[in-house]
């Protein structure tokens, strides 16, 4: 634990085990992999989630302005596989990185190569794993989730809306008080599973071609290391696939626990519960 249970951080071992790998070294250090997956995991649900509620609502827009915009992103990150976008992101990131390439930064600059200089060293982190491959997890489930509270808005109870109405309520305090609650109640248990394909997702980066953080890698890199070395895959994948087991858990009691606070005002036998289904084809 001393040696390898941060070494995905790039503290304890500088070098992997060799020789006999015993299993506590396979559970430590396909558990310290498993940091990076929950990093990749929880910053994209987050940051996606304020995002897929503006796409829900712009799509929902009479606005052409608004509307469109949302409908373009929601169909390209959807319609396009998320292994493809991560080479296609990281082959853009690599080109703006290197549109300084043959320019001596130590000579005196013009004022275009110090712009693309600056343009450089802006987009250099772009290109590894904890920043560019985030950047499109995100996008990714965004445009899942956006398109998830977009049906959730389109089946808000006419009656909710028209009660609102003759309350007073409109533009954000509608919003606010009625659409927002009713849309998160009604899309909960689909962006439940949406949460779940994304953990899972994350291990996509490993094949992606965005070097990890000081080639410390995340949890199939070590599951795959061993598998390697042993040339047992039966050992380190299902230990792999334990730990995700486990943050599936994590996630449904989080997210039924969310669930059951957005339905606490109606009666037991009527609030909708989770349901897990597998997501075959994306």
């Amino acid at each position: 634990m001393q040696a390898y249970a941060f070494r995905s951080l790039g503290f304890g071992e500088r070098l992997l085990p060799k020789g006999e790998y015993t299993l506590c070294e396979h559970f430590t250090l396909i558990g310290s992999g498993m940091i990076w997956n929950v990093y990749f995991g929880i910053v994209a649900l987050l940051t996606g989630f304020f995002l897929a509620v503006a796409l829900a609502v712009g799509k929902s827009s009479p606005n052409p302005m608004w509307r469109k915009p949302a409908e373009w992103f929601i169909f390209i990150f959807r319609g396009s596989p998320l292994f493809i976008q991560f080479f296609f992101a990281y082959a853009c990131f690599l080109s703006l990185k290197s549109v300084s390439k043959g320019i001596d930064p130590s000579a005196p600059l013009t004022p275009g190569e110090a712009m693309l200089v600056q343009i450089s060293s802006f987009f250099d982190p772009f290109t590894s794993a904890w920043l560019g491959a985030l950047i499109v997890l995100f996008c990714n489930t965004a445009a899942y989730s956006g398109e998830i509270f977009y049906g959730a808005l389109l089946s808000i109870p006419k009656g909710d809306i028209e009660a609102a109405d003759a309350y007073g309520m409109t533009g954000w305090t509608r919003f606010r008080r009625i659409t927002f609650p009713t849309m998160m109640r009604l899309a909960w248990p689909a962006y439940t599973n949406e949460a779940i394909f994304l953990f899972h997702a994350t291990t996509l980066v490993f094949f992606s071609g965005f070097p990890a953080w000081r080639q410390k890698g995340d949890a199939l890199y070590y599951a795959s290391y061993f598998a390697d070395k042993t040339f047992n895959p039966f050992v380190p994948y299902p230990i792999l696939a334990f730990y995700f087991i486990l943050l599936t858990l994590v996630i449904i009691s989080i997210f039924g626990f969310v669930n059951r606070r957005l339905n606490k005002h109606l009666p037991q036998e009527r609030r909708s519960k989770p349901k897990l289904k597998l997501n075959l084809i994306r």
